[in-house]
């Protein structure tokens, strides 16, 4: 498989993509035509021609899955897959809906590049229980793509020292999380981006990531960190 993995879609101050465009063009083949899941947004149209904007100067045709009406035919005919982001919940109800679920996993497992940004990097993983979404719709179960073995939290946000905020800090909700799973969770504050393929896997971008366990401390790790053992290490839920 070949997959990349981006925590966030927008870096501020910088346009739409703009922060990963030599990772995409790198991943993305030019010439090839891309479907675009949008589910993650209610504006399927706008959020597409958003996508087509900003891939079509790498020489990449985007087309909607929403559009012609079988979004399965339209994936299956695609060279490459980008599911946006947005909200995963809801994300994961079309998907569900759709049958998209299998039909994006056996093409990507067949060699078509993957690529997703915040909900569409949750949903890459075996469950969607680390987004930090709110679920404004009910989707049936979280089970996902499950594209890599471990939990993504993208969008990760450190504590601040000098807040007052009194609720649960990112790492306290993911630690919790781990006191019920016992899978890794790779925390990608934005930035930064997993890149997968041919048994391996490293993170890029421009932040570090924080790699969290069951029982151990947090690990900081840098752009450029190997972290392929992850795709072999075992995971347990509710457990």
């Amino acid at each position: 498989m070949r997959l990349l993995l981006l925590s966030n879609s927008t870096l501020h101050g910088q346009a739409y993509l703009a922060h990963a465009r030599e990772a995409i063009e790198e991943h993305v083949p030019r010439g090839a035509t891309l479907a675009f899941v949008p589910y993650a947004l209610a504006d399927h149209d706008a959020y597409t021609a958003k996508v087509a904007d900003a891939l079509g100067p790498l020489g990449v045709a985007v087309r909607g899955a929403h559009a012609g009406g079988d979004p399965n035919a339209v994936v299956a005919q695609a060279d490459a897959v980008f599911v946006g982001g947005g909200n995963t919940f809801r994300l994961l109800r079309a998907l569900q809906r759709t049958g998209l679920l299998d039909t994006i996993r056996d093409r990507v497992r067949a060699g078509v590049p993957y690529l997703g940004s915040s909900a569409g990097t949750n949903v890459a993983c075996p469950t969607i229980r680390t987004t930090n979404d709110m679920p404004i719709v009910e989707p049936n179960g979280f089970a996902a793509l499950g594209l890599v073995p471990f939990q993504i939290n993208a969008h990760f946000l450190d504590a601040d020292a000098a807040s007052t905020h009194m609720g649960e800090t990112r790492e306290e909700r993911l630690e919790q999380f781990l006191e019920e799973n016992d899978v890794p969770v790779l925390a990608m504050r934005e930035g930064a981006w997993l890149r997968v393929g041919d048994g391996s896997a490293d993170l890029g971008g421009t932040t570090a990531s924080r790699l969290l366990r069951r029982g151990e401390a947090p690990v900081e790790l840098p752009p450029g960190t190997d972290v392929g053992g992850l795709l072999q290490t075992p995971a347990r839920y509710d457990a």
